[in-house]
């Protein structure tokens, strides 16, 4: 290891026919998602760094994880690869609608508000505009390649149908990887980006950790149905989640004929129900009207397919010259369509981080702690949000004790104003740090989910308030990393009780205003006036809305403290019933 701590090169290694084989700076096992996504942002950022992804299987090859949320959208952008992906048709995901809750009647969550998309939308289109707010619905056999194919035009070195036999290893170091072939690959450094398999992570024993009682198994199959294709707004959609006695059904389009349908149920009822996994899944299927319905004339391949969904983090994410990337690295319960955007902003937040490290950043052990406190943490909000998500519902007869011990377990009252509470407390984290929000909902829509959920109304505690006055007191200050066309930008914040106040983005607008304003009309007077500078007037009421989640977020947190003084303007926020992102099924085309 040289003066700045990045490891040097080992020795040459040395094929089957006793040759020798190139040293690399970056071997990836794996050439999902997370491989050829982390290998795009190191190669466009550093062409002179040589990358080497090795892939057991050959692709095309199907895979499931095929809904995605909306902060993909901005890492495809920034790879170079958007418009790749978007000429090849996937649906465009703009929310997804439940039955879910308190009430069997099926409920949507948008992205963005339905009259922002256009009744016609032109496909390929371009990023920009309200292409921005969504995501995609991937046929991961055609999404992988395109990805990989990509990673490759950028001139990393890929190997398909190269496995990974064993890996050598010195104490937390890694010497080089010994594949089927016999031969040996050595790099600077090793990054796991293998999902299940967990190459590296089983070969350096890194303990994994269950936290939540969230243990589910998932089936799947693949159908296929010509009369979809003519169904209007064919290129435009939703995830459809429906629960059943004893699990939820997912119902997902990935092209004008073809949809990915699983069931999802916990693995103890599985046991217990005594029947092949291939048996439950078509009664599941069968017991749900609409899936049924949606179901009529349409044909499956002869297998189904199974999978454990146990929420799962890891103990640590890195060694002295490896890393651990997305699934083997972490997994949240699959509710949340969460895990292919935790794959690839985790892949974009190594590429930085590993480029820093190329520079011979003076900072290493931070690079590395922030790299393994984010993707832990982003994994632990999507499980916490998951408890509350299968500990809300109402509908599940099987399994409803299960989800009253997920309450009690996490202390969790399911009124609206303690479960937004107690999801705060445990991080209403963006990929973006200053912002708030999970799971593709910003503040407001967590808060109108649990309504939904309970039935009740939720209560912000900024409302009905005056004054807001920072409470910094016991807070010490420290740094978080901003990431920006290929560098780590280290960013002000306090830090509280494990709580963090990054002074960027939003965040850092309200703190800088309420160091100079306590009174609510002077604040919002003063935000508005700087999210107008260069700006619509649409696009700044966007602003000052999520301002105000924001706002709430620090309140929940104690980064301010909330009063009313009488004879002065009180503000004024609420959650209402039904919305323009969250709301019961109106009576609209198919989507």
């Amino acid at each position: 290891m040289n003066a700045s701590g990045t490891p040097e090169p080992g020795p040459r290694g040395a094929r089957a026919d006793g040759t020798s084989s190139d040293v690399v700076d970056v071997a990836i096992v794996g050439g999902g998602p997370g491989g050829s996504t982390l290998g795009s942002l190191l190669r466009k950022y550093k062409r002179d760094l040589s990358v080497r992804i090795l892939e057991k299987e050959a692709f095309p090859r199907d895979h499931v994880g095929e809904s995605q949320l909306p902060p993909i959208s901005a890492v495809l952008q920034e790879m170079g690869v958007w418009e790749k992906v978007e000429r090849a048709g996937f649906p465009v995901k703009i929310g997804a609608t439940y039955t879910w809750g308190h009430t069997v009647e099926p409920w949507v969550f948008e992205f963005l508000p339905l009259e922002s998309v256009p009744t016609a939308p032109v496909r390929p289109g371009s990023y920009g505009g309200w292409r921005v707010q969504t995501a995609f619905q991937v046929d991961r056999a055609v999404y992988d390649q395109i990805l990989l194919d990509h990673a490759r035009d950028l001139g990393c070195d890929v190997r398909e149908r190269t496995r990974v036999a064993s890996v050598l290893r010195q104490g937390d170091r890694i010497d080089g990887l010994a594949l089927e072939s016999g031969e040996i690959v050595r790099a600077r450094w090793y990054v796991d980006a293998s999902g299940n398999a967990a190459v590296l992570r089983r070969a350096m024993d890194v303990a994994v950790e269950v936290p939540t009682p969230l243990k589910n198994v998932a089936f799947w199959n693949y159908w296929e149905n010509p009369r979809w294709a003519s169904e209007p707004d064919v290129s435009v959609t939703r995830v459809h989640i429906r629960s059943i006695g004893y699990g939820w059904i997912w119902f997902i389009r990935l092209s004008a004929s073809r949809a990915s349908v699983g069931l999802v149920c916990n693995a103890e009822f599985y046991k217990r129900s005594g029947k092949p996994y291939p048996d439950l899944y078509r009664e599941a299927l069968a017991s749900e009207n609409e899936i049924s319905g949606r179901l009529e004339g349409a044909t499956c391949r002869d297998r189904v397919e199974a999978t454990t969904d146990w929420s799962f983090v890891v103990e640590r994410t890195f060694g002295e010259n490896w890393f651990l990337v997305g699934e083997c690295a972490g997994f949240a319960d699959p509710i949340l369509a969460a895990g292919l955007t935790l794959t690839q902003t985790g892949a974009r937040e190594l590429a930085y981080t590993i480029l820093e490290l190329e520079r011979g950043a003076p900072d290493r052990a931070w690079l590395l702690e922030r790299y393994d406190e984010v993707q832990r943490r982003r994994v632990r909000q999507h499980m916490r949000f998951a408890e509350y998500w299968y500990s809300a519902n109402g509908i599940f007869e099987d399994i409803r004790e299960e989800c009253t011990r997920i309450a009690r377990d996490s202390g969790l009252d399911l009124s609206p104003a303690h479960a937004f509470q107690w999801l705060a407390q445990g991080g209403l984290g963006d990929d973006n740090p200053g912002q708030a929000g999970i799971g593709g909902l910003d503040v407001a829509g967590v808060k109108q989910v649990m309504q939904m959920f309970t039935g009740g109304r939720t209560r912000w505690a900024i409302d009905k308030k005056n004054v807001f006055r920072l409470n910094l007191a016991g807070a010490t200050e420290s740094t978080v990393g901003e990431l920006r066309e290929g560098r780590i930008r280290r960013v002000r914040c306090y830090v509280r009780d494990g709580k963090k106040l990054p002074l960027v983005g939003l965040q850092g607008e309200l703190v800088d205003v309420l160091r100079q304003h306590t009174d609510a009309s002077e604040v919002l007077t003063e935000l508005r006036e700087r999210f107008s500078l260069g700006t619509s007037p649409a696009h700044a009421d966007v602003a000052l809305k999520q301002a105000m989640g924001v706002l709430e977020v620090m309140a929940q947190e104690g980064w301010i403290t909330c009063d009313a003084r009488k004879k002065r303007p009180l503000l004024e926020v609420s959650t209402p019933a039904e919305g323009e992102l969250i709301h019961h099924v109106r009576l609209e085309p198919p989507r």
